[in-house]
């Protein structure tokens, strides 16, 4: 166990008292609660990196040309490092949390506090702008953006949707995240493999349509970009619940990032050749624009929409169980409120209803307001926050390798595993950067008041222990 405030702490080791067991001790054990299969967690890990926003992509990159292209690629190469890293990591210490997990076993309490604060905070404000995202599309199918408590209504009923599929246990969860993940891949996939047949060279314009230097294109594609893989932590995260985490972890996170990055290069690709460029800058729905363009009439816009609710719902679903297994394992440690870790068919209810509460109010007072600025900026925060679980992550794993934690006969992979961790390092600090002076403002202000919620809780475990 480790001790608050102490430098040598020795980490537990994986087998020892913070093992998840097969089923809860608090009975949740049975027919609904059941442990996630390889194919299971890589659909949680896909549908999480692919939310809405996928549907907006090629229109937000487009005006700097092809050489978005590019940027996509070199993201793509970061994000299977991290994904590479989160797999070594499961592999030594396959418990619910990831990487508060990851970060509270090298460094000590109060970074793996940082780390579970952080990352609650991405999961609820991300939520509620994924439901108010869902809006829009709902709009195109039922006029609901009319009166402002009518789209209230509706994003508040998206998010509590996937979270009674959560309450009725993991088992359904599963189910959901799979059945969303092949419903919505199904016309990304139309549009990412179908559109190479209607590919047109003479509509991809320019391969740098901005000003200034190639490299400088391609980091201002990236900063449009570089949230597009937030979730490949999915499945380390749920670590406790996936059946042999040791190494359906790493399989499922590489896999699950790898599909994401091949549906995101061939749909914005296709995309980009089945839709004229100047036409493209200006768009607001670019895969209905592919879609009519490919097929001919208007009914794009309706199938994207129908689409893009499908993957919002499954991203809901996934988030929302991630939302609770992070302040979960922390509770578990003492450093969250105990009643987070009440369990019930395999699924953290209180985290859930806890989260779901916070998404609510939150989407209420976006409405209320009557204004989106409060709301955007909450959302930029998010994009700080959620790289400082991946930061203290990637850390701990440099902390493995340098303190000798590792295989000392295999030297190949030590290796291999050094220059991993070094891509997944400069990826993090690359996203830090990305998120803009305002995010990391705002975000550490955030920090800041986790930092009181962290010494209540060590001044009552003191209190408890005296």
């Amino acid at each position: 166990m480790h001790v608050t405030g102490t430098a040598t702490q020795t980490a537990p080791a994986p087998s020892e008292t913070h093992a998840v067991p097969a089923g809860d001790p608090q009975g949740d054990t049975g027919r609904h609660a059941r442990r996630f299969g390889l194919p299971v967690a890589t659909a949680l890990v896909m549908g999480n990196i692919i939310g809405g926003g996928i549907f907006l992509l090629p229109a937000s990159v487009a005006p700097y040309g092809t050489v978005s292209l590019v940027a996509f690629g070199v993201l793509t190469v970061g994000a299977i490092a991290l994904a590479l890293v989160f797999g070594r990591l499961a592999e030594r210490d396959p418990r619910t949390g990831g990487p508060y997990v990851y970060a509270r076993e090298a460094f000590g309490d109060f970074a793996g506090f940082l780390a579970a604060w952080a990352y609650w905070i991405t999961t609820w404000v991300s939520n509620a702008a994924l439901a108010v995202a869902a809006v829009g599309y709902l709009d195109v199918l039922i006029p609901v953006s009319g009166h402002r408590w009518s789209a209230c209504l509706a994003a508040l009923a998206i998010q509590w949707l996937p979270v009674l599929a959560n309450f009725a246990g993991s088992r359904y969860v599963g189910a959901v995240q799979l059945v969303s993940t092949v419903l919505k891949f199904a016309p990304l996939l139309l549009v990412a493999v179908g559109g190479l047949f209607f590919f047109d060279p003479h509509k991809l314009g320019p391969f740098h349509a901005g000003g200034g230097s190639t490299a400088g294109a391609v980091s201002a594609c990236a900063a449009l970009l570089l949230f597009s893989y937030l979730g490949v932590e999915s499945a380390a995260v749920s670590a406790g619940e996936v059946k042999n985490a040791r190494r359906n972890v790493g399989r499922a996170t590489v896999i699950g990032t790898a599909g994401a990055a091949l549906v995101y290069l061939l749909g914005t690709l296709s995309v980009f050749g089945t839709v004229a460029h100047d036409r493209l800058v200006t768009s607001t729905a670019p895969f209905s624009d592919a879609v009519n363009a490919m097929f001919g009439g208007s009914w794009g816009g309706w199938a994207v929409a129908l689409a893009a609710l499908v993957s919002i719902a499954g991203c809901l679903n996934g988030w929302t169980l991630l939302s609770a297994q992070t302040p979960y394992a922390a509770a578990q440690d003492g450093l969250f409120p105990a009643a987070f870790t009440r369990r019930r068919r395999g699924v953290p209810t209180v985290g859930v209803g806890v989260t779901v509460a916070l998404a609510s109010l939150l989407t209420v007072y976006n409405y209320l307001a009557g204004s989106a600025k409060v709301f955007d900026m909450l959302v930029l925060v998010t994009t700080f926050t959620a790289t400082v679980p991946y930061l203290l992550a990637t850390s701990a794993q440099v902390f493995h390798l340098v303190s000798g934690h590792h295989d000392r006969v295999d030297r190949t992979r030590l290796v291999r595993d050094c220059v991993v961790t070094a891509i997944a390092v400069a990826f993090s600090v690359w996203l830090v950067a990305g998120a803009g002076y305002a995010a990391v403002y705002q975000g550490v202000l955030f920090l800041f008041a986790g930092i009181v919620v962290y010494a209540v809780m060590a001044g009552r475990r003191r209190g408890a222990r005296a």
